[in-house]
């Protein structure tokens, strides 16, 4: 692994736990943030095990020290959602031999939205059914908006990450 590789992961990494604990709204079960900003970015610039990495390792770092749950035996389902989306968006990006306008954006955005509230949503089932404070109200309650927050989300990422795609090729392949 290249110094600039290396160097990029572990900024985007750092951006990512930052985002997580700067979270605008919280109530709940329910989180609007803007932590998924860095692992598209590392996913369609550079691919899915970059992606993965981000994603993964942010999770890990921001659940160890930020959450106040530190480590569980659910921690790895709660580290799950945003590796696996770091994943597809760089799989998709491959796929696409990372030439994606802005629909393709928005499209592996709103996918990758869909996935994280999915596996979260798995995570906190078996979290509450484990340690005993499940309610249907609590873990499906707001579902409907943890959607719309997703989409909303990827159309803001989708109107800057172009841009930011372009200027950061231009930098990293100098």
């Amino acid at each position: 692994m290249s110094t600039r590789r290396l160097t990029t992961l572990a900024m985007l990494i750092a951006v990512y736990v930052v985002l997580s604990i700067m979270t605008p709204v919280k109530v709940a079960n329910f989180k609007f943030t803007f932590e998924a900003f860095p692992i598209l970015v590392a996913g369609l610039l550079s691919g899915p095990i970059d992606g993965f990495i981000v994603g993964g390792i942010g999770s890990f770092i921001y659940q160890l020290f930020f959450s106040g749950y530190g480590i569980t035996a659910t921690t790895p389902l709660w580290i799950l959602p945003h590796a696996v989306s770091g994943l597809i968006v760089g799989a998709y990006a491959r796929m696409k031999n990372y030439k994606l306008d802005f629909t393709h954006i928005v499209l592996i955005s709103i996918i990758s939205a869909f996935t994280v509230t999915a596996l979260n949503l798995l995570a906190l089932y078996v979290d509450s059914k484990l340690f005993g404070y499940y309610s249907k109200a609590l873990v499906f309650g707001n579902l409907i908006l943890k959607i719309i927050a997703g989409v909303i989300l990827a159309i803001v990422y989708s109107s800057v990450l172009p841009k930011l795609l372009a200027f950061l090729r231009k930098k990293l392949n100098k």
